[in-house]
């Protein structure tokens, strides 16, 4: 077993202990959807730390989108309780890169697509090229393609 995977299990095990309802379910789900990538495909294989780290970002990701079509469908209630969920998980994976370091890596990356004579707009996909590898699973895509944008733009 990894160890991230272990200590989602022993993390786990201590709140199921405490009877904190919220971390034990939102550690469940997060550990049915780390089997269920385990089993997926043809045989049975065991995820890297990486590769699980993978999986609580996507489970992060939908809580947060949850949040959102809550909280515009009117329902506060549930939104606050995918909002706390996404808070639990986000205690597993990396520090996020705040605005100004993005900006940083993306305005970097735009000055090396330019020197290779990539210029304007057309130029996202030689700059989102050389930005994704530094800000894998520190930066959202969406966040890292709208810096892109807006620093093509002008």
């Amino acid at each position: 077993m990894t160890t991230l995977k272990s200590k989602l299990q022993a993390d786990l095990n201590a709140a199921i202990k405490e009877r904190d309802e919220l971390r034990s379910s939102t550690l469940r789900l997060t550990l049915a959807a780390i089997q269920k990538e385990e089993v997926a495909g043809t045989e049975k294989r065991e995820l890297s730390d990486d590769e699980v780290q993978k999986v609580i970002a996507k489970e992060a990701k939908k809580r947060r989108e949850a949040a959102e079509a809550f909280a515009q469908g009117g329902r506060a209630e549930s939104a606050e309780r995918e909002k706390a969920e996404g808070v639990v998980l986000a205690e597993y994976l990396p520090k996020q890169l705040s605005d100004d370091e993005l900006r940083s890596i993306v305005a970097q990356a735009v000055e090396e697509a330019k020197a290779a004579g990539a210029e304007g707009p057309r130029a996202m996909g030689q700059v989102m090229k050389i930005v994704n590898p530094k800000v894998a699973g520190l930066a959202e895509g969406g966040r890292v393609a709208a810096a892109v944008k807006k620093l093509l733009a002008g």
